[in-house]
């Protein structure tokens, strides 16, 4: 299970974090997956009941990913915004945030798929996954190079964690 989470930790933070850092969140996962009642004893301020949507071992990887890994929002203009913010002042991006505010989600969504399939080319663009399930907001996604995306899709199948291409599931559920 720690080897799983760790790659699939490493894909989904495409460079943004550290191998200790990675290699802590795998142990703590790993760690909450196999004993959820001896993780939460062992650590009193983790904030985790029964009555959460996910396993304790997700909980764990969600709640450890920095916010230039993990983005949540409540619109697609606010999501484009904190992902355009994580890549930092010196990448320039042709969409801006506030050409979506007015747009449907689906128009919003190709959009940022667009402009994200044209960085980093060379690892087959940044494809928008939906991860785990969602929390407090409306959309949490991760980036994911597109060329990582199956073995992401497997891991996350392996480990059970929820994840999906966003602008392919989004496609999905509007013609549902």
């Amino acid at each position: 299970m720690k080897a799983t989470l760790v790659e699939l930790i490493g894909k989904i933070s495409s460079g943004c974090m550290t191998a200790q850092d990675i290699e802590r969140i795998a142990d703590e996962a790993a760690a909450a997956y196999a004993d959820p009642a001896g993780f939460l004893a062992a650590n009193p301020d983790i904030n985790y009941d029964d009555t959460f949507p996910i396993p304790l071992g997700e909980w764990i990887v969600v709640g450890s990913l920095p916010d230039t890994v993990l983005f949540q929002a409540d619109t697609y203009a606010d999501l484009f915004a904190q992902i355009v913010a994580s890549f930092g002042p010196g990448v320039a991006f042709n969409l801006k945030a506030k050409q979506l505010a007015k747009t449907e989600a689906l128009t919003a969504l190709q959009r940022i798929q667009v402009q994200m399939s044209a960085m980093a080319k060379e690892d087959g663009g940044y494809v928008l996954m939906n991860f785990s399930q969602l929390l407090d907001d409306e959309l949490q996604v991760v980036l994911v190079y597109g060329n990582d995306v199956p073995r992401v899709l497997e891991l996350c199948s392996e480990v059970g964690i929820t994840a999906a291409p966003a602008l392919e599931a989004l496609k999905v559920a509007i013609h549902a």
